[in-house]
């Protein structure tokens, strides 16, 4: 039997957590239609993101603080293959996304009519939670998104 590189085991199980995200969601949607797959979604959202956070958090050896929430963030982005650049602020920093992997798949699959209600029902869930886990006084605010139009997602997170 041959082996698979370490590469091909990575892309095996980011291709398949992407599926299974996706399916799931379908299912739910052909059972009990989009909105309540919408609803389950946030559901997982409010827990998927603390154990991301938590599990990146004991991989980096990072604890608390805005510099540990950069770190975690930028190391997720570009493990879900996101294109993105980080721009320091005076009171925090901002993501800017040109390239999401998530409504790429949504185009991809001829649903790109629902990215805008999963993307900014999930995002927002999403980086809240992920923020909440590392630092209590940082807010984070989703700005622009692709998937409703603009050039770029635009993620701010401002010492409160």
């Amino acid at each position: 039997m041959e082996h698979l590189t370490d590469q091909q085991i990575i892309e095996f199980f980011k291709r398949s957590y992407k599926a299974s995200d996706g399916l799931w969601f379908m299912k739910v949607e052909e059972k009990y239609g989009f909105n309540a797959a919408l609803e389950i979604d946030k559901e997982v959202w409010k827990v998927m993101p603390k154990i991301q956070a938590r599990m990146i958090k004991a991989m980096l050896r990072k604890s608390e603080g805005e510099a540990a929430l950069l770190k975690s963030l930028t190391t997720k982005l570009t493990l879900e293959d996101f294109k993105f650049k980080v721009e320091q602020k005076e009171n925090g920093f901002q993501i800017q996304i040109s390239d999401c992997p998530w409504h790429n798949l949504m185009v991809k699959s001829v649903r790109e009519k629902y990215s805008e209600k999963v993307g900014t029902a999930i995002c927002n869930i999403e980086y809240s939670v992920w923020t909440s886990e590392f630092d209590e006084n940082t807010q984070f605010t989703l700005r622009t998104q692709k998937c409703k139009g603009s050039k770029h997602c635009l993620l701010t997170f401002n010492r409160r």
